[in-house]
């Protein structure tokens, strides 16, 4: 076989049972690879409604792309796949790092865990010897212990891909790191494993990947560097990371403070990548596998009594989480907090999130003092919030356990209407730092997504046309690059139907989005002409478009299976009811007008059901799933 391994890894802990079967022909077709094959097994396995996500029947799955571990650029990430804890709904999770290719040259494309164990276990691959082995010295670890202890075992050219504390204790903003600094961070992934008992997986592989066609192959990946080297976005995501626009959305009062009540900071520097260049903290730049960009930042504090305080990161969500929302406008104070959710295992975006609901819930008189452990909770104050985040990792006393399991379950709990300014949608995930309020193709996206309200699945950064690559794609969408403006409602639902595709398909073949969504030297039609190159199967750019949309309706119909209905593609109550803080779009909401307009329309160009947004027959037999409709007929869950 060529560009895919061939193979599909199963591990079940239960059974202490390891086998392995062939990748189908027709799914390298239809799914092409990793995020894609990853759907189908996921609805294989789980699709009772009864499975959730600490069901032993619950499968996770970890999956590189179809293109990994050859010379494409940028092509190192690994799609992780279960039923989510924070949702209970459908969860993809994505990672960058070089774990992934280690797998691929193992010789599998795809590791599926079932099962739950009964004491602390991970999993070793080298090569064709697969074994479960004993984790009770890793158990309790944190990180870096974990991937220390791991390599000193088996070999400093290992990878390993590991939970920490946060996961042991089944938090639900718990991360799977890989590669150590590299997460899967969104939706509790983590917590699935600490729930199975597997605290990680090491990987060595030495197994060739072949490619069809070699020569053109080259020829292809060669274009993509070149593209990706001339691209206007690509620099600044090597010279300051994700974090180098955030001076520019604080201008357009449009960076998230004080959970989602302000949009503007005064002397926000101090929290921006050019502040780490700046400030002496960045030590070196990062890349994933087969990088040609490098936006990964590795960080440093090595003067007065933060000295010694190291690591990966911090990203724009991150000094916008842990920074700006909770008022901590301090390059230390978030290099520390960065540090202490990269050595715990915790999503920096849902920790930072939960952690300001809970300062503004007390500050309302919401959450007593003896509801914090006696923290006096303000904006501003590092170490209380410290505290909060440490709390939350090892669920310790009243707080930690009630933000532990995420805001939709702590506003249950809490009740006296605290649901209003939890920055979450009806499916439940803590939302990223974008404001939607002035981002409309970003409010649909968020809307829609099956894991919950954020950016990683549908990124639409083209929408701004702020380069002259994005207004390009704008154009190419739209027919007309007016369109590359946030405040626009027409044609979002085109801008992002079609960042749908773009985005499963770049995942499903192993490059980062940001070659596709953010930078854009990696296209459609490039990735389908190296595609076919790698293995052999002949793919167009409508084609391997198609596979996305495919892919996209697997997981809208996954959710579906669990309850999901147009009422849960919504946004957070307090960017419904209340109006942007600052800016020339001060007042501003997404209205239910506005969004149900932009709904309706994206729901006719999938050709799902507008009343209830279920997929129809028609439609799921037009993609090659009739399985599906076939299930959710049983259901009654067709429209």
């Amino acid at each position: 076989m060529y560009g895919h391994q061939g193979k599909i890894l199963h591990v079940d802990l239960s059974k202490n049972k390891i086998w392995t079967e062939d990748i189908p022909e027709e799914w390298r077709k239809l799914y092409v690879g990793s995020r894609g094959i990853n759907a189908k097994l996921l609805w294989d396995y789980c699709k009772d409604p009864t499975i959730t996500w600490d069901d032993p029947r619950n499968i996770i799955i970890y999956a590189p792309g179809a293109v990994t571990g050859t010379t494409a650029p940028a092509s190192g990430r690994t799609s992780v796949t279960t039923v989510g804890c924070t949702t209970g709904m459908y969860l993809k999770s994505n990672t960058g790092g070089h774990w992934g290719a280690e797998l691929k040259y193992a010789g599998y494309d795809h590791l599926v865990v079932h099962g739950v164990s009964d004491k602390p276990v991970y999993i070793l691959i080298d090569d064709d010897k697969v074994e479960i082995k004993d984790a009770s010295r890793l158990w309790g670890k944190d990180i870096i212990e974990t991937d220390t202890l791991l390599k000193e075992w088996h070999g400093e050219d290992s990878r390993g891909l590991y939970i920490g504390p946060a996961g042991e204790n089944l938090v639900r903003a718990a991360s799977i790191h890989c590669s150590l600094y590299h997460a899967a961070g969104r939706g509790g992934g983590a917590a699935v494993m600490g729930k199975k008992k597997l605290k990680a997986v090491s990987v060595r592989g030495t197994k060739p990947i072949r490619v069809k066609d070699p020569k053109k192959f080259a020829e292809v990946a060669e274009e993509m560097r070149e593209l990706l080297r001339a691209d206007s976005g690509a620099q600044g995501l090597h010279e300051f990371g994700t974090a180098g626009s955030l001076a520019g959305v604080n201008e357009l009062h449009a960076f998230p403070g004080r959970n989602w009540q302000t949009g503007y900071t005064e002397n926000v520097h101090p929290i921006t990548g050019p502040a780490l260049n700046e400030g002496g903290y960045l030590k070196r730049r990062v890349a994933c596998f087969g990088c040609t960009i490098g936006c990964h930042r590795y960080s440093t504090i090595e003067k007065g009594p933060n000295a010694g305080i190291a690591s990966g990161g911090p990203e724009y969500e991150t000094f916008g989480a842990l920074g700006n929302g909770p008022g901590i406008i301090d390059t230390e104070g978030v290099l520390i907090l960065n540090e202490i959710c990269n050595r715990l295992g915790l999503d920096t975006i849902t920790a930072g999130t939960v952690t300001q609901w809970a300062i503004e819930s007390y500050l309302r008189g919401v959450l007593t003092k003896e509801d914090t452990d006696g923290l006096e909770l303000d904006w501003g104050k590092l170490e209380e919030v410290k505290k909060t985040i440490e709390k939350i990792a090892f669920r310790d006393g009243k707080l930690g356990d009630l933000l532990a399991d995420g805001l939709k379950i702590a506003t249950e709990k809490v009740g006296h209407d605290s649901y209003k300014w939890a920055i979450i949608n009806a499916k439940g995930l803590e939302q990223s730092n974008v404001e939607t309020r002035s981002a409309k193709a970003y409010a649909l996206a968020f809307a829609v997504n099956p894991r919950g309200n954020d950016h990683l699945m549908t990124e639409t950064f083209a929408e701004f046309g702020s380069s002259p690559e994005a207004i390009e794609v704008i154009e190419k969408i739209t027919g007309d690059k007016k369109w590359a403006s946030p405040h626009f409602t027409e044609y979002r639902a085109e801008i992002v139907r079609w960042h749908e595709d773009v985005y499963e398909i770049t995942e499903a073949l192993g490059f980062c989005v940001f070659t596709s969504t953010a930078a854009y030297g990696v296209n459609p039609d490039n990735m389908a002409r190296l595609y076919t190159a790698a293995t052999g199967i002949e793919m167009t750019e409508d084609e391997l478009m198609l596979t996305g949309r495919r892919v996209c309706t697997i997981e809208k119909a996954f959710n579906v299976t669990r309850g999901a209905t147009r009422a849960h593609d919504n946004l957070p109550w307090r960017l419904m009811n209340e109006g942007a803080a600052s800016g020339p779009l001060k007042g501003e909401t997404n209205s239910q007008e506005e969004l149900d307009g932009m709904l309706d329309k994206y729901y006719d160009l999938h050709e799902w059901d507008k009343e209830t947004s279920w997929p129809t027959r028609a439609t799921l037999e037009k993609l090659d799933l009739k399985y599906i409709a076939d299930y959710l007929d049983e259901l009654g869950k067709l429209p």
